[in-house]
């Protein structure tokens, strides 16, 4: 009989081996399944019964915000169908529960092209005017960050595991593996952000080579989201930028603005990486409330007073 414990690190290792799910989407999976699994101790997962899951997701609504529950569900149920298929349990108790609940639905939070403008204008100014030689250079580097962020629309994971024969500038290619281990090829459509891209490939040429990554840190390290994050928001700082600026907003602001300027959503859709259509249409609600906006203090109907 197999405990809990190697139950699922058989399953771990099987998403990390066999499916290529990406390290953070396996550590999410082992921090949902071993809270899970401390849970319903010293039961063993063969005895879980229907009651019990319900029990579990009544504790996780009072524990957390409807999208965190909704994803822990989804990692626990994924995990049992594993069990299922390889016999460790008779059947999937989840078969039996009924769990859907509506989530409230957020628009994505967005950079102004003012706001876009400014904060890569402060990073410019500081490849020249940084105190020292190292935040200069660091300056390079993170104009090259922000700059592929806004100009593709990759996801920070993507942008932190690319590996320098990922990106060909004499093509002007970039080779992403995206969720769900696809694949998607972005090409670079301006000149300035070929050149920042290719002066930081040359500047931390040694580092990179050391590294196996393309980005990297002044060590020779990978550069990690939480380095980007630290990043964002030190440039926020010294642009005086008040909004709080996350690396996922550079994404959102890139599909809105071409959703903004009429480019076809099914051409956005796979410039994302989206499996599915429906998961780009959020975009079409951040439009329609720009227009909204455009609409009541733009519309020339507005200048008449009856």
């Amino acid at each position: 009989m197999n405990s809990n414990n190697e139950i699922l690190k058989k399953y771990l290792d099987e998403c990390s081996r066999q499916k290529r799910l990406n390290p953070k989407t396996i550590r999410a999976y082992r921090n949902d399944l071993q809270k899970f699994a401390t849970d319903v101790e010293p039961v063993s997962f063969s005895q879980i019964s229907p009651e019990m899951l319900e029990e579990y997701i009544k504790k996780l609504h009072d524990m957390y915000k409807p999208r965190t529950v909704k994803r822990k569900i989804a990692s626990t149920k994924a995990f049992f169908r594993y069990m299922e298929y390889h016999e460790y349990i008779l059947k999937n108790p989840w078969s039996l529960v009924q769990c859907k609940f509506r989530e409230p639905s957020t628009l994505p939070r967005t950079m102004s092209l003012e706001c876009v403008h400014l904060f890569l204008e402060t990073v410019y100014q500081q490849i020249t005017a940084g105190k020292t030689p190292y935040r200069r250079r660091n300056a390079i580097r993170d104009a090259a960050v922000c700059e592929l962020l806004f100009a593709t629309g990759l996801r920070i994971f993507e942008l932190c595991s690319l590996k320098p024969d990922e990106i060909n500038l004499t093509e002007d290619t970039i080779f992403i593996h995206g969720k769900g281990a696809k694949e998607r090829i972005l090409q670079i459509g301006n000149r300035q952000v070929h050149d920042i891209l290719k002066k930081y490939k040359d500047e931390f040429a040694n580092e990179i080579s050391k590294c196996g990554y393309f980005f990297v840190n002044q060590k020779g390290h990978p550069f990690t989201d939480q380095a980007v994050r630290r990043m964002l928001n030190h440039y926020s700082k010294l642009a005086s930028i008040e909004q709080h600026i996350t690396p996922h907003m550079w994404r959102h602001t890139f599909a809105t603005v071409l959703l903004e300027a009429d480019v076809d959503i099914r051409y956005i859709q796979s410039m994302l990486g989206h499996s599915s259509i429906h998961t780009t249409e959020i975009y079409t609600h951040v439009s329609m409330a720009k227009q909204k906006d455009i609409l009541s203090k733009k519309h020339p109907r507005n200048l008449f007073s009856l």
